[in-house]
């Protein structure tokens, strides 16, 4: 089962491809962790990918579909996969696709997890975390016991500056931009199934769970 998670950043889409990698026994992919995995073990992909990253330039798509394509040799995503925050964009989705039909493969679902706007400023903005520890909190889903200071260690909570509403708001234009598109791209493919994200964690994963099979 090779699946691809869409949905705007903080949909919840990390936490279901987690979900998704537990239950079905498949490794949960992101490139971020591609990225470190190969840099770390000095491979010449992870070389290459470590040149652009060196400069501040985006890893070119060619090479990380090399470096995508290269995980899923490993033995365990051999009954499947699920990838997290890749492809972002038309050209990206495009070049995966064709490097899985050279090796006989293909894309099963591509789920997207559908929130609002809206739900995503006002959520995202409710996010708190620990200055000392990096415990992290949500003013209404997960809230510390005492306002503004950390269960665990006492110290100070902060709104970081990655979820204030101007920059979620940013992300979110970005995203509409480059990403959104891969939805009609996977729709006419015929493999685009989506969820209402802004149910709760449980309610999200039983739509999934339902698409994909118990």
């Amino acid at each position: 089962m090779r699946i691809v998670m869409l949905g705007a950043p903080g949909a919840g889409k990390g936490t279901q491809a987690k979900k998704i990698a537990a239950k079905y026994g498949i490794p949960h992919i992101s490139t971020g962790d591609i990225f470190r995995a190969n840099i770390k073990n000095g491979t010449e992909l992870g070389k290459k990918a470590k040149s652009y990253m060196d400069q501040g330039m985006l890893v070119p798509d060619e090479l990380t579909v090399s470096l995508v394509m290269d995980r899923f040799q490993e033995p365990d995503a051999q009954k499947g996969y699920v990838l997290d925050g890749f492809p972002r964009t038309i050209p990206q989705a495009e070049s995966l696709d064709a490097a899985l039909k050279e090796s006989g493969s293909q894309i099963d679902f591509a789920v997207n997890v559908d929130v609002p706007d809206e739900n995503i400023v006002k959520r995202m903005s409710g996010r708190r975390a620990c200055v000392k520890c990096g415990a992290t909190y949500h003013l209404q889903y997960a809230a510390p016991e005492k306002d503004g200071i950390c269960d665990s260690c006492g110290e100070n909570l902060i709104l970081r500056d990655d979820d204030k509403p101007e920059t979620v708001e940013k992300r979110l234009k970005v995203y509409h931009e480059q990403t959104q598109p891969l939805i009609d791209y996977y729709a006419q493919k015929n493999v685009l199934r989506e969820v209402d994200g802004t149910l709760g964690l449980d309610e999200v994963f039983s739509q999934i769970t339902a698409i994909l099979g118990e």
